[in-house]
């Protein structure tokens, strides 16, 4: 799962950006009150200016980070989509700019506009809050690309699993019974070991028997499903030890059916 450990950090590198063009947005728009606001914070006049120093220029770095962000809400927070994009874009169809319609793009363009006698009547800080906006809705993603995450990885294993019992089915078709029953019996004890993760319990051994009595105990399941999946893991100790006789294929082809229910109903 290195992969997904990559994409939350640059999740959290993409959001870090998003909260230095914020700042550094403020500080375009209300330079006074912004540097009183960082000295309060730091306490001291150089650290206070090295911050500052260190601000990127939101006009040149902002169409990087938005078509980052773009991507990121479209796969994870479509739903957010469209507002993330009415924050950026100049609708079609505006007929005055007001501080209500004034977007990202005019910022961009430094747009203001003033009364006949030179009054602004809005400016750039119009887009404050539109940036604002736009931030939080990426920032939001992050509770989201948890949950995605633990789907993703779910249903990974479950397609892993799925092949895996497939070749046990053409294993025990051919007679292998006993490597047909191992591997049916592996892929029984990593889907309970995952239940065990994802209800929060503990348990000493990873295999079936013990992970089985770790989950009827935490209430998982109830008494029937706990016996099926002892009566699994006898039949896989069959397969995996040496016993007075060979496992049965019409066993074998219980133990396989048995563990693919179990995969399919028990989280």
């Amino acid at each position: 799962m290195k992969n997904f450990e990559k994409y939350k950090k640059d999740l959290e590198s993409l959001i870090s950006k998003g909260d230095m063009l914020h700042n550094a947005m403020q500080y375009e728009c209300y330079p006074n009150d912004f540097e009183k606001k960082v000295l309060l914070a730091l306490a001291k006049q150089d650290a206070c200016k090295k911050f500052i120093s260190r601000l990127p220029p939101f006009c040149d770095e902002y169409q990087a980070w938005y078509s980052e962000s773009l991507i990121v809400i479209k796969q994870l927070l479509p739903d957010r989509l469209n507002d993330f994009i009415s924050y950026y874009e100049v609708p079609k169809n505006r007929k005055e700019i007001k501080f209500d319609s004034y977007k990202i793009a005019d910022y961009l363009q430094h747009l203001q506009i003033t009364n006949g006698i030179g009054d602004v009547i809005v400016d750039k800080s119009a887009a404050v809050d539109k940036f604002r906006q736009q931030l939080r809705i990426l920032k939001a993603v992050q509770k989201r690309f948890e949950s995605s995450l633990f789907d993703i990885q779910q249903l990974v294993q479950a397609d892993l699993f799925d092949n895996e019992l497939d070749a046990a089915k053409l294993l025990n078709k051919n007679k292998f019974m006993r490597a047909a029953g191992a591997m049916a019996g592996v892929v029984l004890e990593r889907h309970l070991s995952q239940v065990l993760k994802n209800h929060n319990l503990m348990c000493k051994k990873d295999t079936i028997s013990p992970l089985n009595d770790a989950l009827k105990a935490g209430n998982v399941y109830d008494l029937p499903t706990f016996r099926k999946i002892q009566h699994l893991g006898d039949i896989r100790n069959l397969c995996d030890h040496d016993s007075t006789r060979e496992p049965m294929q019409k066993e074998v082809d219980e133990l396989i059916n048995g563990v693919d229910s179990i995969i399919k109903t028990v989280f």
